[in-house]
């Protein structure tokens, strides 16, 4: 991810939902807890009017390559133009 990008924010655990949206202010750097990973920094842009679930991603058939369908658990995902203003549309930002 490059300095400048924007990124969704994603809540997991119990709610596993995309709640907001955030700028990258640090590409890539060794994690403070551990140097063997890599950590971004970002800085809150807005929150999503409405969170949009991973149930009701999973559910929409037009998300079924996206990268969050698909590897779950992996930390930082690609997304399209195309996921991206459908995402946004669902949780009521344009």
């Amino acid at each position: 991810m490059k300095k400048g990008e924007q990124a969704f924010f994603y809540h997991t655990g119990k709610e596993r939902a995309i709640v907001g949206i955030v700028k990258v202010i640090a590409e890539a750097h060794p994690d403070s807890t551990d140097p063997a990973w890599r950590s971004i920094d970002v800085a809150a842009v807005e929150p999503l009017p409405t969170p949009v679930g991973l149930d009701r991603i999973k559910a929409d058939k037009r998300f079924a390559t996206m990268a969050l369908v698909r590897l779950a658990r992996l930390s930082v995902q690609p997304v399209t133009d195309a996921e991206w203003r459908l995402i946004c549309q669902m949780g009521g930002r344009g």
